[in-house]
């Protein structure tokens, strides 16, 4: 398992925070882990959370994760997916 960036780190301190994911701890969530399913290493959520985060990343971030993209889409497999996701729109602001 590969280490987290900073940015990695810091985007599994808002899932934790946005989903009130009691005794989580950020630094362990996997960066290629699934986020989403019941596979063993997933976080288990589902489409609610997807939208509890989507709606973080915009508040924090000021990114807009449309449902209908799909490399939105593609960006909530895993915890570096979606940290590269937003880096990018971030950046091509």
């Amino acid at each position: 398992m590969s280490a987290q960036s900073a940015d990695e780190l810091a985007m599994a301190q808002l899932l934790v925070q946005s989903l009130n994911l009691d005794g989580v701890d950020p630094a362990a969530i996997g960066p290629e882990a699934p986020l989403f399913g019941q596979n063993a290493g997933s976080l288990g959520l589902d489409s609610i959370d997807a939208l509890e985060i989507a709606l973080a990343i915009s508040q924090k971030y000021g990114v807009e994760l449309k449902s209908d993209d799909d490399a939105t889409k593609k960006s909530f497999a895993s915890l570096r997916a979606l940290s590269a996701f937003v880096q990018q729109k971030r950046a091509s602001k």
